[in-house]
């Protein structure tokens, strides 16, 4: 399936289990289905909620520092890609 390139993960929480990721390009919304690659890390899922500042919204833009639980580890600067279409 074709992606987008929209950010990268600037850090991980291992005991929450949770991604904190740079949105740099595109918007990110809660159902979108993103794709996380990096090194060692490569996995898809769908994103259940996200965290700006520990609130929670629906939608991400570029520029923005959220949180996103995810379902594997992942490391700094693995690159997060949106899957579209």
């Amino acid at each position: 399936m074709p992606e987008e390139r929209i950010g990268r993960v600037t850090e991980y929480f291992a005991r929450i289990g949770v991604a904190g990721i740079q949105i740099t390009d595109g918007t990110l919304r809660v159902g979108d289905t993103i794709h996380i690659k990096g090194h060692t890390t490569d996995f898809q899922q769908t994103v259940d909620s996200i965290q700006v500042e520990h609130r929670a919204v629906q939608e991400a833009g570029p520029g923005t520092f959220i949180g996103v639980k995810v379902r594997d580890r992942v490391r700094e600067h693995d690159v997060v890609y949106k899957v579209v279409g």
